[in-house]
């Protein structure tokens, strides 16, 4: 079974005694001064819901009414909301969305993992069972 290092490796072409753990994170990997998050599909989708979840405040507020109870018509108040608190609106939208899970779906199917994942460049790349995002 390959490893997430040697994954890393196969995708960047280089020796896996050119990469690096990260020290915070077994997940993040090092060349140079690039990092790369390797994950498994199952651990991609964890992290693709955590960074969600942070970032509930940001998302565009139709979305956020069509994963609510509230009547479309509310898209304008909570527009006004997430605009006047930035990210201290998190919670307040958090309590809105009815089923997290499918939100962050929904979310991945319209922009991608790798918009949630990869802080680079946005794309997610595959090597063997392992996701590959560049994150800086």
């Amino acid at each position: 079974m390959q490893t997430k290092l040697e994954a890393l490796a196969k995708f960047l072409d280089v020796e896996t005694d050119d990469l690096a753990v990260s020290t915070y994170d077994d997940c993040l990997f090092e060349l140079g001064s690039h990092e790369y998050l390797i994950l498994t599909d199952e651990k991609a989708n964890e992290r693709l819901r955590e960074n969600v979840e942070k970032s509930a405040w940001a998302f565009n507020a139709s979305f956020i009414i069509d994963h609510s109870d509230l009547p479309a018509e509310a898209a304008e108040m909570v527009g006004a909301f997430q605009e006047s608190k930035c990210e201290d609106a998190n919670d307040t939208i958090l309590a809105l969305i009815n089923d997290m899970d499918r939100f962050a779906s929904d979310a991945a199917s319209a922009d991608g993992r790798g918009h949630f994942l990869s802080g680079y460049d946005g794309e997610e790349n595959q090597e063997g069972e392992f996701y590959i995002y560049r994150t800086n």
